[in-house]
């Protein structure tokens, strides 16, 4: 018998996700975020699953082969550009769209020799302060882009990053959207035609339409959870994608007086029922979520108890007497949604997501009964 341990992939959940942003932005083309392994979904069934999308969003070259070698056929853009001129040639002709955020990638790329034209994302720098031209350097080189021989007209286009949007009322949102039009305004004006611009991550895509412009880049929303921060009160029609689940391994009658786990941080305040569920931060479990961070057994809520292992967790079975070894736990997804796990491990839904270890199999449901 394999361990029990496994993630359930939603792929209906996935494409519903989807549809709410296409709903979201009827007049944008969606550019849907499959970076880190698809948030530790499945790059390569994930895209698949996502055959209406526009364009697919990754960080590396490596990620990109990837897709190409799945056989994904739509245009997917490098996020952070190449990191050496080596993987220009490369890029080019695969026929990736490159994100030029550095004075170091415009020096290679007009250092390059590619004879085939190139698509090209210019990162504008509106306040996230990560990667980007300021709003005064990207303009010069916006005119220095123009004039590569690789480089159409058409194929030239803008995006920024969102620092808060997912806190809604946070008025840096809209102090980067006006930097963005009004670079953008002058840009157009020096160029003579409009080029095609992306903002809205997430959190914008749901809340702010005045930042959806040609292109969205929907990435944590496509996954089922929610972009905003703790405490936004709005609910978003979006549905778990991964259901991390796992079993009872062990259910142990303890006494009052007895402690659990690494360090002995929890001690039993009765005798009482304490269930072993196979899973833990080898996993990708949090190893720092605390004892009460809720667990499903059997459907049913139950707090964990101590320390998080390797390998294994405790659950306080008090409420769940009747649960038995063999017994199904959710750690997150269906029914436990992993945004309330995150903030109660003090962390955010995206690292859980992608930190699932690659020892948990992930399990793709395409319709009911039926995995692929």
């Amino acid at each position: 018998m394999t361990r029990p341990s496994r993630a359930l992939i939603d792929l209906p959940a996935l494409a519903h996700n989807f549809s709410v942003a296409r709903r979201a932005a009827p007049n944008s083309r969606v550019m849907a975020v499959v970076k880190a392994n698809a948030y530790g979904h499945g790059a390569v069934p994930v895209s698949r699953a996502l055959a209406g999308a526009d364009a697919f969003a990754v960080a590396s070259v490596e990620e990109a082969m990837q897709l190409r070698e799945a056989g994904i056929r739509q245009d997917i853009v490098l996020l952070e550009g190449v990191f050496e001129p080596a993987e220009l040639e490369l890029a080019v002709s695969h026929e990736f769209q490159l994100v030029i955020h550095s004075p170091q990638q415009m020096r290679w790329l007009e250092a390059s020799r590619c004879a085939a034209s190139v698509c090209l994302w210019l990162k504008l720098n509106t306040g996230m302060n990560r990667l980007g031209f300021s709003p005064r350097d990207a303009l010069p080189v916006w005119q220095r882009l123009q004039r590569l021989s690789c480089v159409q007209s058409a194929a030239l286009r803008w995006m920024s990053h969102l620092a808060c949007a997912d806190e809604y009322h946070n008025p840096a949102t809209s102090a980067q959207l006006n930097r963005f039009v009004e670079t953008l305004q002058f840009a157009d004006s020096m160029q003579g035609v409009r080029a095609e611009r992306s903002l809205a991550n997430s959190a914008a895509l749901l809340t702010r339409p005045d930042t959806h412009f040609d292109w969205v880049r929907p990435g944590i929303m496509l996954y089922g959870a929610s972009p905003m921060a703790p405490g936004y009160e709005a609910r978003f029609d979006l549905r778990p994608v991964m259901t991390l689940e796992s079993r009872l391994i062990a259910v142990h009658e303890l006494r009052k007086g007895d402690a659990i786990g690494y360090g002995q941080s929890w001690t039993c305040p009765e005798h009482m029922p304490v269930g072993v569920v196979a899973i833990g931060y080898g996993d990708g479990y949090p190893r720092h979520a605390p004892s009460g961070t809720p667990v499903l057994v059997n459907g049913n809520k139950v707090p964990l108890v101590g320390r998080v292992s390797m390998d294994m967790l405790c659950v306080d079975l008090r409420d769940q007497p009747q649960a038995k070894s063999g017994d199904p736990v959710i750690l997150w997804g269906e029914g436990l949604p992993v945004e309330l796990i995150a903030e109660q491990a003090g962390t955010i839904s995206y690292e859980l997501l992608c930190g699932v270890s690659a020892r948990v199999p992930r399990c793709y449901h395409s319709e009911p009964g039926r995995t692929v």
